[in-house]
Protein backbone atom coordinates (compact mmCIF):
# COMPACT_ATOMS: atom_id res chain seq x y z
CA UNK A 1 0.00 0.00 0.00
CA UNK A 2 1.51 3.30 -1.08
CA UNK A 3 0.77 6.40 0.91
CA UNK A 4 1.45 9.92 -0.22
CA UNK A 5 3.27 11.81 2.49
CA UNK A 6 3.02 15.52 2.96
CA UNK A 7 5.54 15.81 5.75
CA UNK A 8 6.87 19.25 6.46
CA UNK A 9 10.10 19.82 8.34
CA UNK A 10 10.26 22.79 10.68
CA UNK A 11 13.59 24.25 11.73
CA UNK A 12 14.36 27.09 14.14
CA UNK A 13 12.21 25.36 16.74
CA UNK A 14 12.77 24.83 20.47
CA UNK A 15 11.06 22.72 23.09
CA UNK A 16 10.39 24.28 26.47
CA UNK A 17 10.00 21.59 29.11
CA UNK A 18 8.58 22.47 32.49
CA UNK A 19 8.44 20.09 35.47
CA UNK A 20 6.07 21.07 38.29
CA UNK A 21 4.20 19.49 41.19
CA UNK A 22 1.34 17.22 40.19
CA UNK A 23 -1.81 19.26 39.58
CA UNK A 24 0.02 22.47 38.60
CA UNK A 25 0.03 21.87 34.83
CA UNK A 26 -3.13 23.85 34.03
CA UNK A 27 -1.62 27.20 34.99
CA UNK A 28 1.49 26.43 32.91
CA UNK A 29 -0.57 25.41 29.86
CA UNK A 30 -2.69 28.59 30.12
CA UNK A 31 0.41 30.79 30.38
CA UNK A 32 2.04 29.11 27.36
CA UNK A 33 -1.11 29.47 25.26
CA UNK A 34 -1.62 33.10 26.38
CA UNK A 35 1.94 33.80 25.18
CA UNK A 36 1.17 32.37 21.74
CA UNK A 37 2.18 28.72 21.97
CA UNK A 38 -0.16 26.35 20.17
CA UNK A 39 1.25 22.86 20.72
CA UNK A 40 1.38 21.79 24.36
CA UNK A 41 1.80 18.26 25.69
CA UNK A 42 1.24 17.32 29.35
CA UNK A 43 2.22 14.01 30.90
CA UNK A 44 2.91 12.67 34.36
CA UNK A 45 6.15 11.51 35.87
CA UNK A 46 7.75 10.73 39.19
CA UNK A 47 10.67 12.68 40.54
CA UNK A 48 13.44 10.92 42.40
CA UNK A 49 15.88 12.88 44.52
CA UNK A 50 16.92 13.75 48.04
CA UNK A 51 13.96 16.07 48.62
CA UNK A 52 11.47 13.40 47.63
CA UNK A 53 13.08 10.79 49.91
CA UNK A 54 13.55 12.98 52.96
CA UNK A 55 11.11 15.80 52.39
CA UNK A 56 11.48 19.15 54.07
CA UNK A 57 11.81 18.64 57.84
CA UNK A 58 11.52 14.89 57.37
CA UNK A 59 7.95 15.05 55.99
CA UNK A 60 7.43 12.98 52.85
CA UNK A 61 7.08 15.00 49.64
CA UNK A 62 4.81 13.85 46.82
CA UNK A 63 7.09 12.63 44.05
CA UNK A 64 4.38 12.93 41.35
CA UNK A 65 5.18 15.54 38.72
CA UNK A 66 3.43 17.13 35.76
CA UNK A 67 5.71 17.52 32.76
CA UNK A 68 4.70 20.10 30.18
CA UNK A 69 6.39 20.21 26.76
CA UNK A 70 5.82 23.20 24.49
CA UNK A 71 7.09 23.51 20.90
CA UNK A 72 7.82 27.10 19.91
CA UNK A 73 9.72 28.97 17.24
CA UNK A 74 13.06 30.42 18.33
CA UNK A 75 11.45 33.89 18.18
CA UNK A 76 8.79 32.85 20.74
CA UNK A 77 11.11 31.03 23.12
CA UNK A 78 11.97 33.82 25.58
CA UNK A 79 8.43 35.21 25.72
CA UNK A 80 6.77 31.82 26.31
CA UNK A 81 9.43 30.72 28.83
CA UNK A 82 9.03 33.97 30.75
CA UNK A 83 5.23 33.56 30.91
CA UNK A 84 5.61 29.97 32.11
CA UNK A 85 8.21 30.92 34.71
CA UNK A 86 6.03 33.67 36.18
CA UNK A 87 2.75 31.74 36.09
CA UNK A 88 4.31 28.66 37.67
CA UNK A 89 6.06 30.75 40.35
CA UNK A 90 9.26 28.94 39.48
CA UNK A 91 11.24 31.52 41.47
CA UNK A 92 9.83 29.81 44.59
CA UNK A 93 11.75 26.86 46.08
CA UNK A 94 10.33 23.41 45.22
CA UNK A 95 7.77 24.78 42.72
CA UNK A 96 9.49 23.30 39.68
CA UNK A 97 11.88 24.16 36.89
CA UNK A 98 12.02 24.60 33.13
CA UNK A 99 14.61 24.02 30.48
CA UNK A 100 14.84 24.86 26.79
CA UNK A 101 16.12 22.45 24.16
CA UNK A 102 16.87 23.64 20.61
CA UNK A 103 15.56 21.11 18.09
CA UNK A 104 17.37 20.46 14.83
CA UNK A 105 14.26 19.46 12.91
CA UNK A 106 10.60 18.75 13.64
CA UNK A 107 8.59 16.66 11.18
CA UNK A 108 4.85 17.05 10.99
CA UNK A 109 1.91 17.16 8.65
CA UNK A 110 0.62 20.62 7.86
CA UNK A 111 -2.55 20.83 5.72
CA UNK A 112 -2.15 22.60 2.39
CA UNK A 113 -4.54 25.40 3.42
CA UNK A 114 -2.40 26.19 6.46
CA UNK A 115 0.82 26.07 4.41
CA UNK A 116 -0.73 28.52 1.94
CA UNK A 117 -1.64 30.90 4.80
CA UNK A 118 1.92 30.69 6.10
CA UNK A 119 3.29 31.44 2.62
CA UNK A 120 0.97 34.45 2.31
CA UNK A 121 1.95 35.69 5.76
CA UNK A 122 5.63 35.33 4.85
CA UNK A 123 5.14 37.24 1.62
CA UNK A 124 3.27 40.01 3.42
CA UNK A 125 5.99 40.40 6.06
CA UNK A 126 8.69 40.50 3.38
CA UNK A 127 6.90 43.44 1.70
CA UNK A 128 6.65 45.42 4.95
Amino acid sequence: MSMSTNMTYLTDVAMITCVVQSGDADVIVKAARDAGATGVLVHQGRGIGIRERLGILGVAVDASKDIISVLVSFEQTDLVASHIFKAGQLDTPAKGFLYITPLEKVAMYIPEAVRELLRQKGSASERS
